[in-house]
C-alpha cells in the first residue's frame, strides 16, 4: 500500500467532516485532495472551522463532482443517510475503499428502513456486501473492505459494554435497557431549536422515545455476539445534555448465571485483550476522559440486591462515536496501522 494515499471528505462541512480533517491532517498516510460541503461551496475550510488553518490554510469546501474522485484511495461520506446510499454506487469500481458515516448501509435488513429511518432501501446486495466499521468485533470482515459502514455512535459505546458480556453468556440477550447521554455536537452544524444554546444550556432531555434508529442497530451487532440473528432485544434511550462533545451509555442486563462483578469486568478485559483503545477498569468510565481521542473506557458492575448487571461504557461521539471510528476501519480496510492518525489518550482538563 502507497506511503501517500489519496483521500476524499464528501460532506465535509459539517461536525463528523471538521473531525475527519482534523484526523487526516495528522494521518502519516492520509492525503486530503478534495472536500465537498455543497452548502457551503466556495468557503474556505478555515474560516468555516479555524481549528484546522494550520492544516488546510487554503482548502476550499467545493460542490460534488463524481469524476473529480476517480482513482482516489479512499473516500469518506458524511452525508445523510438517503445520499449516502444514492451516491455509494456511483463510486464503486472508481475509488479503492468507501467509509460510510451515515446509516445507508449499516442494517442488513433492508425491510427494516422503512420503519426505522423512512425510507425503502434498494441496495440489498451492498447491504450484504457492507462491512461494519467497528474493529473491536468485525475486524476480520473488514481488512480489505470496499465499502465500509460506520456504527451510529450511542451504538458503539452500548455494543463494546455488552458485546463481551453477551459473547460469555454472562448475560441474557432480551430485557436489555440502554439509556445513553450525549453532547450536542451529536446533532450535527444545522440549526435546531434544541441545539440553541438558551435550550440545551443547564438542560438534559430524553428523545427518541422508544423508537430511536440506533435501536435495531444495537440489537444487530449484539445478536451477532451470540450468533443468534434477531435474539436481541434492547430498550434504548438518549438523552442530550449540555456538553460538546461525549458519550456515556449506562447499560442494564439480567445476569444468565452466576456472575460477579469480578467475572464481569474479567469477561471485558480478556475480550479486549491488546486492544489499542479500549480500556477496562474498575473505575466508573468518564466523558472528560476520552475527550479527543479514538478511546472507549468501559466497566461493568452485578449489583447483588435487584440481580442485575450495568456496564458503562464512555466515548468521544465525534471521535470514537464517529469520524475517528471511520479512519480506524479505513486504516483496517487498507492494511495500515490501526492507530494512524489517532490517539488513544484523551484531553485533559
Amino acid at each position: 500500500m502507497s506511503s501517500s494515499l489519496r483521500v476524499a471528505i464528501i460532506g465535509a462541512s459539517g461536525y463528523t467532516g471538521a473531525e475527519l480533517m482534523r484526523l487526516c491532517s495528522r494521518h502519516p498516510n492520509f492525503s486530503l485532495g478534495y472536500a465537498t460541503g455543497d452548502t457551503q461551496a466556495g468557503t474556505l475550510a478555515s474560516a468555516l472551522y479555524p481549528s484546522i488553518t494550520a492544516a488546510y490554510p487554503n482548502l476550499v469546501f467545493e460542490e460534488f463532482d463524481a469524476a473529480r474522485v476517480d482513482g482516489y484511495d479512499l473516500v469518506f461520506l458524511g452525508l445523510p443517510h438517503e445520499a449516502s446510499m444514492a451516491l455509494t454506487p456511483q463510486l464503486e469500481g472508481k475509488v479503492g475503499c468507501v467509509v460510510d458515516l451515515s446509516a445507508a448501509y449499516r442494517l442488513r435488513d433492508a425491510s427494516l428502513y422503512p420503519t426505522w429511518y423512512g425510507f425503502a432501501h434498494d441496495q440489498p446486495e451492498a447491504l450484504a456486501k457492507a462491512a461494519f466499521g467497528l474493529p473491536e468485533l468485525y475486524r476480520p470482515s473488514i481488512a480489505g473492505a470496499s465499502l465500509v459502514a460506520t456504527p451510529g455512535c450511542h451504538v458503539t459505546a452500548a455494543v463494546l459494554a455488552l458485546a463481551p458480556l453477551l459473547e460469555a453468556g454472562l448475560i441474557e440477550p432480551t430485557g436489555i435497557v440502554v439509556n445513553s447521554i450525549t453532547g450536542i455536537s451529536g446533532a450535527g452544524r444545522g440549526l435546531k431549536h434544541t441545539s440553541l444554546f438558551c435550550s440545551a444550556d443547564e438542560d438534559v432531555q430524553a428523545y427518541g422515545l422508544l423508537d430511536h434508529r440506533h435501536t435495531p442497530e444495537i440489537e444487530q451487532v449484539l445478536a451477532d455476539q451470540v450468533g443468534a440473528p434477531g435474539s436481541c432485544q434492547v430498550l434504548f434511550t438518549p438523552h442530550l445534555a449540555p456538553m460538546n462533545r461525549g458519550i456515556l451509555a449506562t447499560c442494564y442486563a439480567k445476569p444468565a448465571q452466576g456472575v460477579s462483578t469480578e467475572s464481569l469486568l474479567a469477561a471485558q478485559a480478556r475480550r479486549y485483550r491488546g486492544e489499542p483503545f479500549v480500556v477496562v477498569r474498575p473505575t466508573s468510565p468518564s466523558t472528560k476522559a476520552t475527550l479527543g481521542s479514538n478511546a472507549s473506557h468501559i466497566t461493568a458492575r452485578f449489583d447483588e440486591r435487584t440481580g442485575t448487571v450495568i456496564a458503562i461504557c464512555a466515548i468521544d461521539n465525534l471521535c470514537k462515536g464517529a469520524s475517528g471510528g471511520a479512519v480506524q476501519a479505513a486504516n483496517v480496510a487498507l492494511g495500515l496501522d490501526e492507530m494512524a492518525g489517532l490517539a488513544n489518550v484523551g484531553v485533559y482538563p
